[in-house]
């Protein structure tokens, strides 16, 4: 992510600027930040991941949105997944542009995000009461960690092998890695 030199924008400044702009930015705590461009693993994972999970939401009230949708995590945080899923109706802002109601959010992670997806969003994800699980891919190697709500707090779960699957109870199904991960090269990562 690329700061924009203006350290102070309200959320109605970045709402319209977002509105009219061409490329997508995260806004936190009256910064915005550009989202840059992915690589070839990284978009084949977010389709991958999208294509698995959905076919099994087939006969399900649930639904997947992409990258394009923005959500709203805090008052002063709006964040761009690379997927997100409701069950029910989707409860958005007046634009229909913010999710304010994600039961998961899914992450791939690049280079440059690494750290922000596992630290920074990890805790504005937990933050979110309708969140029930945050799934962070890796892109450069077979892993996944999933993080669900339980009545304890947050328990975290680990898979790196293709033959794993992570359970996705917020969406009764699983996600195998091996769908996930499906003609995916490391070599070029």
């Amino acid at each position: 992510m690329v700061a924009n030199p203006n350290p102070h924008w309200t959320v109605e400044e970045y709402l319209v600027y977002e509105a009219e702009g061409e490329i997508k930015h995260e806004y936190i705590d009256g910064g915005i930040y550009a989202m840059t461009g992915g690589t070839v693993n990284h978009s084949a994972i977010t389709a991958n991941t999208m294509i698995a999970i959905g076919r099994q939401l087939d006969r399900s009230n649930c639904s997947l949105h992409s990258s394009d949708m923005r959500l709203k995590v805090s008052e002063f945080r709006y964040v761009y997944p690379d997927l997100s899923a409701v069950c029910g109706q989707a409860v958005t802002d007046d634009h229909s542009t913010t999710l304010l109601n994600p039961i998961l959010v899914v992450e791939v992670t690049s280079p440059s995000s690494m750290d922000y997806d596992r630290l920074a969003k990890r805790d504005y994800y937990h933050a979110v009461p309708s969140i029930q699980g945050y799934l962070i891919i890796d892109q450069h190697r077979i892993f996944a960690e999933l993080y669900t709500r339980a009545s304890i707090g947050w328990l975290l779960r680990q898979f790196s092998d293709l033959d794993d699957a992570a359970p996705l109870e917020m969406l009764a199904c699983a996600l195998p890695l091996a769908q996930v991960y499906r003609g995916i090269s490391f070599e070029d990562a």
